[in-house]
Parts: structure tokens; sequence; C-alpha cells
């Protein structure tokens, strides 16, 4: 596999490649990804990234809820390997704000890229976990009222982020600061918003959408309200979790069981 590799890289043209660009589909690469792993590459890579993509999948990668750029970090939907996302990134996703790269891109590049955001993940079912994720499933439901503001399997409330599969982009380790930290980093998403309108009626809400002319908040019945910005009379930004830390309302083994819940729910394999 790695002459084969060395062969295509030289610009010759395999048996399958060939094809594929007969087919009139667009060009698909060979596993050449092993060539470029190195830290160097990795290194370059992460350099793209942070010029390029960055933008709309954020500087951690984790993606962006306005701009609907998914987090890249854990299981990635369009891509199982390697070769699947190169060729996302070199051809772009139909239909989506993901574009393909600029043509006159090096494969090596592209390669380069495809190693650093390997880099950004590991395989979850390696990490060994002191809690019990029955039990924290159990405070999840119970003493820490979890679910009245966190959705699981489609069960549970809207009052924050849905949680069915937090352990595919999130390690252990940032899931004992979410819930004992709450406000350390909070997405634009879940900022409130204290908006007067036009008829002089304060409400608050979650902050769904903002551009330069409108804004749409949730309140905490779920209830939506859209306003155009000429006609707000003020709002008030609160960055800030409305989480509470469960940092002295638990024990630590029940922080320990409630990270190995969370840590749990990930998509099953097939």
């Amino acid at each position: 596999m790695r002459l084969q590799a060395s062969i295509l890289w030289k610009g010759l043209l395999s048996v399958g490649a060939l094809t594929l660009i007969l087919a009139g589909l667009p060009s698909s690469a060979e596993d050449a990804g092993t060539l470029y792993n190195t830290p160097y590459d990795v290194a370059l890579g992460e350099r793209y990234f942070e010029r390029q993509c960055s933008r709309c999948h954020g500087f951690d990668a984790k993606g962006n809820d306005e701009t609907g750029a998914p987090d890249i970090t854990g299981r990635l939907n369009r891509a199982s390997n390697e070769v699947g996302i190169f060729n996302v990134i070199r051809n772009g996703v139909p239909g989506t704000a993901m574009l393909p790269v600029d043509a006159e891109l090096p494969d090596t590049q592209v390669w380069q890229l495809v190693a650093y955001i390997e880099s950004l993940r590991y395989d979850p079912n390696s990490v060994q976990l002191e809690g019990s994720a029955d039990s924290g499933l159990a405070l999840f439901r119970g003493k820490g009222d979890c679910s009245s503001c966190h959705m699981v399997s489609g069960q549970g409330g809207r009052l924050g982020p849905d949680l069915s599969r937090i352990g595919e982009s999130t390690r252990p380790e940032d899931l004992m600061t979410a819930i004992t930290d709450p406000h350390e980093d909070v997405a634009p998403r879940w900022w409130t918003l204290e908006i007067t309108g036009p008829d002089g009626v304060e409400r608050t809400g979650f902050r769904m959408g903002e551009d330069s002319f409108s804004v749409r908040i949730m309140d905490n019945e779920s209830n939506l309200w859209s306003y155009q910005k000429d006609d707000i009379q003020s709002i008030d930004r609160i960055e800030r979790s409305t989480m509470p830390s469960y940092d002295g309302s638990m024990s630590e083994g029940e922080l320990d069981d409630l990270v190995a819940y969370l840590f749990s729910l990930r998509r099953e394999e097939n």
C-alpha cells in the first residue's frame, strides 16, 4: 500500500482512480495520509487550519452553532477515515457551507490538514474513568436535576445544550470543568439577552440568533421572540451560564459518576 501511494504521489493514476474519473465522479484520494502524519506535518496543518478553517469551526475546532460548522474534534459524520476527510476538504460538501479548498492547494497541504484534524481525535473507549455511569445517570435525573434543562435522546429540557452525544466531542476533564465551573467558556448561543422591545416590555431569553439588523431569543417557556434592532429600546448581554456549579453541592465521587455518565453519551456503534 505504501508503494502504491508513493507511485500515485508521483503523478500516476491507479486503475481505481481512473475508473472514478471516467465515471464523471469527483476525484478521490488514495490513502496517502500515513506519508504526512509526522509532528511537523501536524504543526503545518494546524497553522493552515487557524488561517482558513477556524473562521467557521473555531480555533478549538469545536464548531459554531451560528454558522452550522460542526465540531470536528470527535466522531465525524461525513468521513470515517483519513481518505474521507481528505475528500471532504478537497471537494467540499454540496448544499452546505463547507466549500472545497482552493484547487491550487497542493495535496501535501491537504494531507497535513487531515493529519491535524486526526490529531484532535482519540479513542474514547481507551479512557478509564473512576466513576460509575449508572450512578451518574441517577444523579443526572435526580439530585442534579440536569434533565430539566438538558435533553438526552429526545427526553429532557431545551434550556441547555443537547447532551445526547457529548461524549464524542468532550474529554472527561472538560466535562468536569463544565459542571464545576460552567461560566468558564459559554458559547454565544447560550448567552442571556435582556431586551426591552418597542412596546416597552422587557423579555429575557437565550440568544438564538443575531445579525446586524435583527435578534431572536427563546424564553424559559421555549417561546421565541424576534426583534428588529432599530425598534429595540435597550438590550443587555449576560455572557455567563445559567447553569449552576455543582462544585460543593456534590461530593467528589458523585462528580466522577456524573462525568462517567456524560462521557458515555455517544452514538452507538453499528
